[in-house]
């Protein structure tokens, strides 16, 4: 974590060198949100946005997998579009089913594309993605990942991912804070799911509580899998490239007693055979995110954490009746 990262989720302010930096990022943003709404594009179908109104990872992820599962068990047939962050794609909008590597799509969108089976089209237009994804696929609902800010394109449903344990940090927007857009945003949403525990916001909106759950060690390059309670007490190295890596050594050390020699990477990592080089022979652990990007590595007892979330019932029954209010013809 940087020293700018540790002053946001400090009990300091942002550095005040930083200030009218911060003044200037809040005037363009609410400049660019007025802007977008007044030309925003309305999808035939409902459109639910998955997002957060704080920079790094908060377990957008793994909801939106749990997502597409909800609304698949209710005979619905959902489509992601997402941004698609360091793709390397040919073209935009682009389908990413016909991606031979994660390079290609973003690291998060190949990954959603191989563990929901469903559409998933990138590009940093959100609405030429749901207009192409629509286009190309008989979805009734389109769920837009880390779409929250993206005001081109109209929603229906906005859910807030945050991340329970770290909160908002100091509450201050970029570069200050590590804020995309004010806490008070967060009573404009249809629902605000905490990642872990319920987070000290000081805001009237409810919170729903998620939980990661991990499950299972699957190996990467084969169909090969453990039990997590195989390896309680096993000593491995631990790689993670995500917005919160301590997030991941946490829940190997804590969670399922597993020790670890710690590799945090940046979010997004590119990762390179030297990454994974290490003296022993110890076996490495890490996300199903970094995993899609060492897939052809050809690694030797190299495994990924299969995690699934978990949350209240309100929150599904809650969501499944509002998205039947909304149901367009």
């Amino acid at each position: 974590m940087s020293w700018l990262e540790q002053r946001w989720y400090s009990d300091k302010p942002g550095p005040w060198l930083l200030k009218p930096l911060t003044c200037i990022y809040r005037f363009l943003s609410e400049k660019k949100k007025l802007k977008d709404q007044q030309r925003q594009w309305h999808a035939p179908v409902p459109v639910i946005i998955v997002g957060n109104i704080s920079v790094g990872g908060t377990g957008k992820t793994p909801f939106t997998v749990f997502l597409v599962d909800l609304l698949r068990s209710k005979g619905y047939a959902p489509g992601i579009i997402s941004r698609g962050y360091k793709s390397k794609a040919p073209e935009y909008p682009f389908d990413v089913s016909k991606a031979r590597f994660a390079e290609e799509a973003g690291d998060e969108p190949f990954m959603l594309h191989q563990r929901c089976e469903c559409p998933v089209v990138i590009d940093p237009d959100r609405t030429s993605a749901a207009q192409y994804l629509l286009e190309q696929y008989k979805c009734d609902v389109i769920i837009s990942d880390d779409g929250l800010q993206h005001y081109k394109l109209g929603r229906d449903i906005e859910i807030a991912v945050i991340d329970g344990v770290r909160g908002l940090g100091n509450k201050e927007l970029l570069p200050c804070g590590p804020l995309r857009e004010l806490p008070s945003r967060l009573n404009d949403v249809d629902y605000i799911v905490a990642n872990g525990r319920l987070a000290d916001l000081n805001l009237e909106a409810k919170q729903h509580l998620m939980q990661l759950e991990p499950y299972q060690f699957k190996a990467i390059g084969s169909d090969e899998s453990v039990s997590v309670t195989d390896w309680v007490k096993r000593k491995v190295h631990a790689v993670a490239g995500i917005g919160n890596p301590q997030r991941f050594f946490e829940t190997l050390n804590q969670d399922l007693g597993i020790e670890t020699v710690d590799h945090p990477k940046p979010d997004h990592h590119q990762y390179t055979i030297e990454d994974f080089e290490f003296a022993d022979k110890l076996p490495v652990v890490m996300t199903e995110k970094d995993a899609v990007k060492a897939a052809q590595m050809n690694l030797d007892d190299a495994w990924y954490l299969k995690v699934h979330a978990k949350l209240d019932e309100d929150f599904a029954s809650d969501l499944l009746q509002q998205l039947q209010r909304t149901k367009k013809v």
